[in-house]
């Protein structure tokens, strides 16, 4: 028997690794539905090959499923690709999923979006769910295609929208802002006052338990975020001191860290480090979602595992 039955995607990614061992913790019992014939991965209950992207018949893959959650997904940091790819991995397989547990008659769609899907890379305000969504490239596009296309199911089904997630395995800039976190140089981030929200994968998967268990229906996206929002030096400074480092942090004008990274390439990254996006959570915490602390202390933490 066991808990309920839960079919997972992405279960090797980052997120997806995470959410495999807290839900099998927490009692669930999960099938991963991979795209390519590994072996089980610890934690999963049995395991289904196919490839989202592509017609395939998912009867077998929901038999007896009583939740979906699919974290599976193009990212962000998956450069060089066109919209089409976004709209291809990202809203018509969530979509084909989704049918699928109509017919399955699964009880709940828990859907991985992203906070891109309600905004850009930057806001100039405190992001809430009551905003209306305005997102501004190829990828926040696809997210909320996705949501939309979930609300036109007859599904019960809940969008959680993570800001920047986290711990251990993470890639992207948070990998790259831990390795600059373990130079020994002196960093020049300390006028930097732009903030941005974040939230470690612990509390995602927090997040993710908590839409599973809660009172249906739900059908709406709900924002994931650590209460705190911390500036580039604060972060570098709380990893600095998992590490068991000083913060190390000295000034510079800001105008001229845009033109370091102009001349770098690296406009992308001055956008991030010029601009905030700060985000709060409010329904998520109505259902009874506690985080796990606050991102100064989740990276502090998270730093000091990786010591």
């Amino acid at each position: 028997m066991g808990g309920p039955l839960i079919a997972l995607t992405g279960a090797t990614g980052f997120i997806g690794r995470h959410l495999l061992q807290s839900l099998s913790r927490r009692g669930f019992r999960v099938r991963v539905l991979l795209r390519r014939p590994i072996e089980v991965p610890d934690g999963a209950s049995s395991a289904v090959v196919g490839d989202l992207t592509r017609p395939m018949n998912m009867a077998a893959a929901l038999a007896g499923v009583d939740a979906v959650v699919h974290s599976a997904g193009l990212s962000p940091t998956m450069s060089g690709r066109p919209e089409d790819d976004f709209r291809s991995s990202n809203t018509e397989a969530t979509l084909r999923l989704a049918e699928a547990a109509v017919r399955a008659r699964v009880q709940r769609f828990v859907f991985l979006s992203s906070i891109r899907a309600q905004t850009g890379i930057s806001a100039p305000g405190i992001v809430t769910e009551a905003d209306s969504p305005a997102p501004t490239e190829a990828y926040g596009r696809s997210k909320l295609a996705a949501e939309t296309a979930l609300a036109g199911t007859g599904l019960d089904w809940v969008a959680l929208r993570p800001v920047l997630v986290y711990g251990a395995g993470v890639k992207g800039n948070v990998a790259t802002l831990l390795q600059l976190a373990r130079s020994a140089a002196p960093l020049p981030f300390a006028s930097l006052d732009a903030r941005r929200s974040l939230v470690s994968v612990e509390s995602l998967a927090e997040a993710v338990a908590v839409a599973l268990e809660a009172p249906g229906p739900l059908r709406r996206p709900m924002i994931v975020a650590e209460p705190d929002a911390l500036t580039l030096g604060e972060m570098v400074a709380a990893l600095r001191s998992g590490l068991g480092r000083r913060a190390g942090l000295l000034p510079a004008p800001v105008a001229l860290l845009g033109l370091a990274c102009r001349l770098a390439g690296q406009e992308a990254a001055y956008a991030r480090l010029s601009t905030s996006l700060v985000a709060r959570a409010d329904a998520l915490p109505a259902l009874g979602w506690v985080p796990g602390g606050t991102a100064r202390d989740g990276l502090e933490r998270f730093a000091r595992a990786q010591a």
